[in-house]
């Protein structure tokens, strides 16, 4: 079955006791053990729960894994993954990646006695000098957020293995939609539910994928051991979310798809980030290894100040922290994703103060396009008086 067909019909649409046509919610804590010599599928919500099983199930048929897990966020998800090494353990880890995974990496981990090392991940004989006899795992984000650079995820993967490493890939931007890394030869697939996945901008969530079994039980003893789990409520609103996955995916990526080059038609637009655009590095290298180039462009005003005359001036996009519901969002990174990283640490990864990050939703592209450009037309009026 192709990838629509499949949200809808995995295996997990249906209650297997009712036929109801939603999974319910299996609001328990506890589970009645008829029998303590042959206990059932389910003893104590934190170890299991039918609800959240079914959205764990979906996503690991969806990314073509062993096993998936579901998380209380993206973040519990990535710390929970982390938590597969031990002191000594060393990583290299993509320079360009979220802000959330940046200060984990750089403030807790290091704690433990786990180190990384941020590379070009784009050029592999960066990631292959970085590696060291202690190095257990490549962690690669792309497109990476927010500049959008894009790591050869067959290439990564397979220097990993060859050099006995686990490879690990946010795939957050992507969803299953339209990257599936475990088939390019990736060990676990991350993604913040709370995005693309969920869509509605009412749930945090992260899942996790992993491709085989003995992974699957090393991840399982951690998610059960530090107990940071998708509550009920949550994995039901995701799973409602995931049906509509991909027609949100591909309308939102056609209207990023236009204003992405639109944008770069305005002189007060000093650079767009997005892969869809043919001189983007990436851009021909994102559609060999992936069914499309996302809703998530970036691009650069030039100043704090006319950053800050745009956000006062947009009228559609909610200003805001996160990405990929269906309202568009407009992001700060430099104040919002990536206000954990140290300003001379953003600047190099080319976060600079004058860059704004757009989710696009689902509203009317020729409205969505429309007050950005007022907005931004709006900016070069009061700078130039």
């Amino acid at each position: 079955m192709n990838f629509g067909t499949r949200l809808l019909h995995n295996g997990n649409e249906l209650d297997p006791h009712t036929g109801a046509s939603s999974v319910p919610l299996y609001q328990a804590s506890t589970y009645h053990q008829a029998d303590i010599d042959h206990p059932g599928n389910y003893d104590y919500g934190r170890s299991g729960n039918p609800t959240r099983q079914a959205l764990e199930q979906t996503i690991a048929e969806l990314e073509g894994g062993w096993r998936g897990f579901a998380f209380a966020s993206g973040m519990a998800a990535i710390s929970t993954v982390f938590f597969l090494f031990s002191q000594g353990d060393h990583l290299v880890v993509s320079r360009d990646l979220y802000g959330g995974t940046f200060r984990v990496l750089t403030d807790v981990l290091p704690r433990m006695g786990i180190r990384a090392t941020f590379v070009d991940t784009t050029d592999l004989n960066q990631v292959e000098a970085a590696i060291r006899p202690e190095t257990k795992a490549v962690y690669l984000e792309t497109p990476s957020n927010p500049t959008l650079k894009v790591t050869d995820l067959r290439k990564a993967a397979g220097l990993a293995k060859q050099k006995g490493l686990i490879t690990i890939v946010d795939n957050t931007f992507m969803t299953p939609c339209f990257q599936r890394p475990l088939q390019m030869g990736a060990d676990i697939v991350i993604h913040s539910a709370t995005k693309f996945i969920a869509g509605h901008s009412d749930v945090i969530a992260g899942l996790v994928v992993v491709k085989d079994e003995k992974m699957a039980k090393s991840l399982a003893g951690l998610q059960n051991a530090l107990g940071s789990i998708l509550g009920v409520q949550d994995s039901w609103l995701t799973l409602r979310g995931l049906k509509t996955l991909k027609v949100r995916m591909e309308t939102s990526t056609a209207t990023a798809t236009r204003i992405a080059r639109e944008l770069c038609r305005i002189p007060e637009v000093h650079h767009v980030f997005y892969t869809g655009l043919k001189d983007h590095p990436g851009h021909w290298l994102q559609a060999s290894q992936a069914d499309g180039h996302g809703a998530v462009l970036s691009f650069d005003v030039g100043s704090a100040e006319q950053v800050r005359n745009i956000l006062s001036r947009v009228r559609i996009p909610i200003v805001a922290v996160s990405l990929g519901a269906v309202e568009s969002i407009l992001s700060y990174p430099a104040r919002m994703s990536h206000a954990a990283m140290p300003a001379r640490e953003r600047v190099q990864r080319g976060v600079t103060d004058g860059l704004l990050r757009l989710s696009v939703g689902l509203e009317d592209p020729d409205d969505l396009l429309e007050d950005l450009i007022q907005a931004i037309r709006g900016v070069h009026k009061v700078c130039t008086g």
